[in-house]
């Protein structure tokens, strides 16, 4: 059976590129694009058509992507949003991970990277440029060994970091785990703290970078 196309939402100011690039996405037949936008207005009464990412350009005229996604955030609007831009800094890719995006991509990348990246945003994972992964690794050391960091997390919290590599929600987390879901917020809260970082995204690639995603505790072993 053939797997139903991604739902994608384009948002970006270049007419002429974003109309090549949904055309190269859709060639591949494993995305459909159901919407593309220049302005924030458009984009927000185009989420009603449901995409299930939002590739948006975060340099934009009047309200920025950056922007964008932090209102949407703000506003409760959770559906994964991976910018798409010029821009190699580190520091740009920082502010957009911790507003709230799922991945950060090139606009040198190939169409096929985009695609693959967008399908692992889709399923929960990061989804970040090849040629940013080191700049990311960098912003996660914060000036201190992980070792460090990784001994102020309890076991639960170890647990917790390790679901949220796999992407998972924090209701699936709790039912997995076998504990309340204001349990697991508490514990994500923690675990961001501790690691001095800003978001779940970040903290996905901590753990994936750490090899915390497997191994877990069995269900019900570990004390909440």
């Amino acid at each position: 059976m053939t797997a139903t196309p991604l739902r994608v939402l384009l948002v970006d100011d270049h007419t002429l590129f974003r109309r090549g690039l949904a055309e190269l996405l859709e060639q591949d037949g494993r995305v459909r694009v159901v919407g593309a936008t220049g302005n924030a207005a458009e984009a927000f009464e185009l989420l009603a058509v449901q995409p299930e990412v939002v590739l948006m350009d975060l340099n934009m005229p009047g309200e920025s992507g950056l922007e964008i996604l932090r209102r949407w955030r703000a506003e409760g609007i959770d559906v994964p949003v991976v910018a798409l831009t010029v821009s190699e800094s580190a520091e740009d890719m920082a502010q957009a991970l911790r507003g709230g995006a799922r991945g950060y991509l090139l606009k040198s990348m190939e169409p096929d990277e985009v695609i693959e990246a967008l399908l692992r945003a889709a399923r929960g994972e990061v989804a970040v440029a090849p040629a940013m992964t080191g700049k990311l690794l960098g912003l996660l050391d914060g000036g201190v060994k992980q070792g460090t960091l990784l001994d102020r997390l309890t076991e639960r919290e170890r647990e917790i970091l390790g679901h949220l590599a796999l992407g998972k929600s924090n209701k699936a987390i709790a039912q997995e785990v076998g504990i309340s879901l204001d349990t697991v917020k508490l514990h994500v809260r923690n675990v961001l703290a501790k690691l001095n970082l800003s978001s779940r995204v970040e903290a996905a690639v901590y753990a994936v970078q750490h090899d915390l995603s497997g191994g877990m505790p069995a269900r019900g072993k570990s004390k909440s």
